[in-house]
């Protein structure tokens, strides 16, 4: 039979759509780590912490020794160039100073403690690696800030000298010494080391637990300082011995031709991690 047009058409069967899902959700983002409420120490917890210091260190005495080297070698370079110049008072704000910039020796060191607390392999390759990672974190901004007030303060040490002593004392220091020791220079050594005195305040409580802070969790740069501060504040004259503690150890290690920070920084970073572990201490499971 024929078609006609009259004939009906078939009508289509609509495709139905597809069932349209919801996107999942991205990864939540974790945010920072929390940090722990800082807890009260005594004194003993200076020798307690310098034990486990040289603990660590003869544990794995290759990685103090390698990390210790760039200090000592940067002091004898320092000091062979300022001898040829005959200019060795130059020396005189660093080694002031050397304790504002000696905690980036423990940056290592940290990783090192914190792997034998955990009963992690000690490679050389995967501490090397956790150390430069540190670049993409926060290390880089604490550096920032710690170089600042490290070069701020050889300004101001020179500044106080010019001020105290003149400008053309700074050319014959090295062949009349003694005037350190009388009128003025009296005076200048003591404003000096007043003024210093402060800069190390300032740093030591900046770093003492905010530079192991920020390896060892994921914390904003301003977190860590006011964790840092805060911790020091709760614990303040044990801080101060602390304090104390390290910088007699590091200008013992600094006389013999810095030779013997080969020694005392290794152990001081060791130490260090242990008191940040002692005053920041991991929260107790709920």
């Amino acid at each position: 039979m024929a078609v006609t047009d009259s004939d009906p058409k078939p009508i289509p069967t609509p495709i139905p759509e597809p069932e349209r899902r919801p996107l999942p959700d991205p990864m939540p983002d974790p945010g920072p780590d929390e940090i722990p409420l800082p807890q009260l120490i005594g004194f003993d917890a200076i020798p307690a912490v310098l034990a486990a210091g040289w603990r660590d260190f003869r544990r794995a005495p290759a990685f103090g020794l390698l990390f210790a080297a760039f200090y000592v070698a940067g002091g004898l370079v320092l000091t062979a160039v300022a001898t040829a110049a005959g200019q060795e008072w130059w020396l005189m704000p660093f080694i002031v100073g050397f304790p504002l910039i000696a905690p980036f020796a423990a940056v290592g060191l940290y990783e090192v403690s914190r792997r034998i607390e955990s009963d992690r392999p000690l490679i050389w390759r995967e501490v090397l690696a956790v150390v430069v990672a540190q670049k993409d974190r926060q290390v880089p901004s604490m550096a920032m800030v710690i170089l600042l007030m490290f070069m701020f303060w050889v300004f101001v040490a020179h500044t106080t000298f010019a001020l105290f002593m003149g400008v053309s004392a700074l050319t014959n220091i090295t062949s009349s010494a003694e005037m350190l020791l009388q009128g003025r220079g009296l005076v200048m050594l003591l404003t000096g080391t007043v003024v210093g005195a402060g800069f190390a305040a300032v740093l030591f409580s900046i770093t003492v637990v905010g530079l192991p802070l920020i390896l060892d969790r994921e914390v904003d740069l301003v977190s860590a300082i006011i964790a840092s501060f805060q911790a020091v504040g709760a614990n303040l004259t044990v801080m101060l011995a602390w304090a104390l503690v390290i910088a007699g150890m590091l200008f013992a290690g600094i006389l013999p031709l810095f030779l013997g920070l080969f020694i005392v920084l290794p152990v001081l970073g060791h130490a260090s991690w242990h008191m940040y572990r002692r005053m920041m201490p991991d929260p107790e499971p709920a």
